[in-house]
């Protein structure tokens, strides 16, 4: 049993000899948290620029309607 519980878990475990076999996992790990902060960041701006717009949009929905609700008075 000692065996499959060895084998099982050397295949999911890895630690090399020479520890410079981690410099490329680092790297790639690197770029994509860089992508990934500049992705949220893009996605939290033009939520914001969609909020403003979406904002106006309704401010001038609701002077159009208080201007025809004025006018059938």
């Amino acid at each position: 049993m000692d065996f499959l519980y060895n084998t099982v878990f050397a295949l999911f475990l890895y630690f090399p000899e020479d520890k410079s076999e981690y410099i490329p996992a680092a790297i790639t790990s690197v770029i994509f948290i860089i992508g990934a902060v500049l992705t949220m960041r893009f996605i939290i701006a033009y939520s914001h620029k969609e909020a403003l717009k979406t904002k106006e949009l309704e401010e001038e929905i609701t002077r159009r309607n208080q201007r025809n609700h004025d006018s059938v008075k």
